[in-house]
């Protein structure tokens, strides 16, 4: 294996953990101000899932690197896919509109994520392909 191989992937998962901090911290930051019920219950389950695995994106190596890129890239498409559902037709009995804190820029963020992981995931398995 060359090193231009094994390059991209530091900045890959760079991005890939960046997305998933962000998203944690969104949903953290929403339940500071003031969203609560069990909607802030569900914020405070993705904010903790977005932070866990953004860290783990940066300080594992492997095989568990690999499973924390593919969490990652599923956890941000059911996020998304969750915030979508409560704009059009409503999830849990919960409908939103887009001109609620932070919704526009959490369809950004999670849709540039789930880009981002889906290109680490594939470099990873790539490169686990390739030492094989």
């Amino acid at each position: 294996m060359t090193d231009t191989t094994t390059r991209p992937i530091p900045f890959l998962r760079l991005l890939g953990a960046a997305a998933l901090l962000a998203t944690g911290a969104i949903h953290v930051y929403l339940i500071f101000t003031g969203v609560g019920g069990i909607l802030g219950v569900m914020f405070a389950l993705n904010g903790a899932a977005g932070i866990v695995l953004g860290i783990g994106l940066l300080v594992l190596h492997g095989r568990l690197l690999l499973a924390a890129a593919v969490l990652g890239l599923l956890f941000l498409i059911a996020s998304l896919a969750a915030l979508l559902l409560a704009l059009t037709v409503g999830l849990f009995g919960i409908t939103e509109v887009w001109s609620f804190r932070m919704v526009p820029e959490t369809v950004i963020v999670e849709s540039i994520g789930v880009i981002l992981l889906a290109v680490t995931t594939g470099a990873l398995l790539r490169t686990a392909r390739d030492r094989r």
